[in-house]
């Protein structure tokens, strides 16, 4: 290890471990200048009610609440429990949990049922589906979907399919909708508008019929059924289902023009009165004036459809209070201290140990689902394609960067061991049902990888400095990687590990919007980013990650054309497990490509306190989920 790399590792773990310790000393001036609420202490533990108190670590909260709005900090959170969609994806059973639909199931071409047992509620045949639709000549396959007949806008007006019918079409409708996202989610909708005008029927109602008269839909089937034609492809229906957030039309619709956009960057008149007071269907309402810019209410709504097993209410909390810290010092010691119940994000493994054996706080462990890779930006476009970056556009060169990547010394040094390796296919190896062992290829000790990685880049760039260093056309050959300042530590012991292989790299700040700024510009070398596959996205995702170009998850623009068909072969198959032995071939080909470098999946670390409330549950994304709040009781409450 050089001395700078030994010195800037030391320095960011040093900074991290002293801010921990220092946390106590300095509590008194961080509750001033590093948590915008005003919330005190006595107010959490003098509150008699069911509230939840949520520490939230960000820059700002949002101040507009449309949900397609922003993606960013605790906007999702906060519009998908304003708002629903269709289903949520089940990870146990790989299927879809009911949420405003009940229950959906594809049909033939006669609007009848391609289910096990013949009704439109069974369980779908897709033996049935597969020799059905790989017989039509059509390019699509029909889709039934049903509705509870008894969901309500906070408003009072009922949701029907109507409201469903709207989102999608005005999500195929960028002159309507200025939402780039929302293309993206009805890709494979066969459904299609422009500026309000219908170009492609894709979705049948009772009052948009399909005029031919294929899909019965009976009048008192008029609000909660209908039918949509999704590319053929299984994975169509995953965005539909559980990734859009459904508008109500009847406020919508009447404000959104192509002047007026739905995506709206400047709201003003009824557009910023919806925006700031949303009308949803989730299980929580907005509390709006105890809303603020340090504070977001959202109270229980007394009217979801949705009910426990013995017909209360699903969730047990009355309201949550979320509430705004400017860093995790300050949100962490929140916790311990009392003023908060639980942190709505993950932890820094830098904390634990401060927790881990404290009265009354609870942390939770589980899998992380992704794999944190480097990506490198192996075709540039214009006029970025030009520097050092185009040495990574060489198989072998980026074969020589993966071999020097030590995971274990990664998770060991950055995760504090709370993390496990990742193969180079990209399917996380707890995943049985996908993950492709002959995927992990860089299994070997890391002193024989380092050699052969050296062996390579002998052959490709021999030349070095005085420090070691190689050197391309006479200068030290050296890239940045683009991150956020969290992520400090792992640039700097990749730092170390490349240097063994004779390669500079250095941190980049990313900044606040980093695809905008640089990586859908091609102007970067190589940047951090979590990749997630699974049955779920495979359709979706595969594309996004490795075939398209344009504003993608594929920020190095990689093109490969076995890939490519292979991607689209997986895509087309409506055989189920010809599809899944696609997705594992996929693995080994995209594993030699070394194109994304897996460095780790880190485990993803929670933490609530136990004097208030029991029940906190360990879900896919934490603590604060879904089924903490089903599951929470007040203490008090307890017999």
């Amino acid at each position: 290890m050089n001395g700078e790399a030994k010195s800037r590792i030391g320095f960011f773990k040093c900074t991290v471990r002293c801010a921990c310790m220092l946390l106590c000393a300095a509590f008194a001036v961080s509750v001033l200048s590093g948590c915008a609420c005003s919330t005190s202490i006595a107010q959490r533990r003098n509150d008699e009610s069911a509230t939840l108190y949520v520490g939230h670590v960000g820059s700002s909260f949002p101040t507009s609440f449309m949900p397609w709005l922003s993606r960013d900090g605790i906007a999702p959170t906060v519009a998908s429990m304003l708002y629903n969609t269709l289903f949520s994806y089940d990870d146990e059973t790989g299927g879809f949990a009911p949420l405003l639909a009940k229950s959906w199931c594809y049909v033939d071409l006669d609007g009848e049922p391609l289910t096990v047992d013949g009704t439109y509620s069974g369980n779908i045949d897709y033996d049935a589906v597969e020799r059905y639709y790989s017989g039509s000549k059509e390019d699509y396959m029909a889709v039934r979907i049903e509705l509870f007949d008894n969901v309500f806008w906070t408003d009072g007006e009922k949701l029907t399919v109507e409201d469903v019918y709207y989102s999608f079409d005005v999500a195929t409708d960028n002159a309507l909708s200025n939402h780039a996202g929302a293309l993206a989610w009805t890709a494979d909708l066969c459904h299609e508008s422009s500026g309000g005008r219908l170009v492609r029927q894709g979705m049948f109602t009772y009052d948009h019929p399909d005029l031919s008269g294929t899909y019965p839909i009976s009048k008192s089937e008029r609000d909660t059924v209908m039918y949509l034609h999704v590319s053929k492809v299984f994975g169509a229906v995953t965005t539909l289902f559980n990734t859009i957030l459904i508008l109500p039309e009847h406020l919508f619709k009447p404000i959104v023009s192509e002047s007026e956009q739905l995506n709206n960057k400047n709201p003003k008149g009824e557009y910023l009165k919806l925006y700031q007071n949303p009308v949803g269907c989730g299980a929580w309402m907005l509390n709006r004036e105890e809303t603020n810019a340090q504070t977001i209410v959202l109270d229980r709504n007394p009217n979801y459809h949705l009910k426990a097993d013995d017909g209360s209410e699903l969730y047990k909390i009355e309201r949550i209070r979320i509430l705004l810290y400017l860093d995790s010092n300050t949100a962490v010691f929140a916790l311990r201290k009392g003023y908060i119940d639980i942190l709505d994000a993950a932890i820094s493994t830098n904390f634990v140990k401060l927790m881990e054996n404290e009265e009354n706080i609870y942390l939770s462990h589980t899998d992380g689902s992704g794999i944190t890779c480097l990506v490198l930006n192996v075709n540039p476009a214009e006029p970025f394609d030009n520097g050092m970056k185009l040495l990574l556009g060489n198989k072998d060169f980026r074969r020589a960067l993966a071999l020097a990547i030590d995971q274990s010394e990664l998770i060991e040094k950055t995760l504090d061991s709370a993390g496990k390796t990742a193969s180079c296919g990209l399917v996380s190896k707890d995943n049985a049902l996908l993950y492709e062992t002959a995927s992990d290829i860089l299994g070997a000790p890391i002193e024989e990888r380092l050699s052969e990685a050296n062996a390579l880049l002998d052959t490709l760039r021999p030349e070095r400095d005085s420090d070691g260093y190689r050197l391309h056309e006479g200068k030290r050959i050296s890239f940045e990687i683009l991150a956020s300042p969290g992520a400090q530590d792992t640039v700097a012991y990749l730092q170390r590990q490349f240097a063994r292989i004779g390669l500079e790299v250095r941190f980049k700040a990313a900044g606040s919007a980093p695809e905008t700024t640089y990586l859908y510009r091609s102007d970067f070398d190589m940047t951090l980013q979590t990749v997630i596959l699974s049955m779920a996205n495979a359709d979706v995702m595969y594309r996004a990650h490795f075939v398209t170009k344009e504003r993608s998850s594929n920020y190095g623009k990689f093109n490969d054309d076995t890939i490519t068909d292979l991607i689209d072969e997986m895509r087309a198959s409506l055989n189920r497990d010809y599809k899944i032995s696609m997705i594992k071939r996929l693995q080994t080909e995209i594993a030699e490509a070394y194109y994304k470098l897996p460095l780790y999946s880190a485990d993803l670390i929670t933490a609530a306190r136990t004097d208030r409330f029991s029940g906190f549950e360990r879900g896919s994304g934490g603590v604060f989920g879904s089924d903490t709040l089903k599951n929470l009781k007040r203490i008090a409450d307890r017999p």
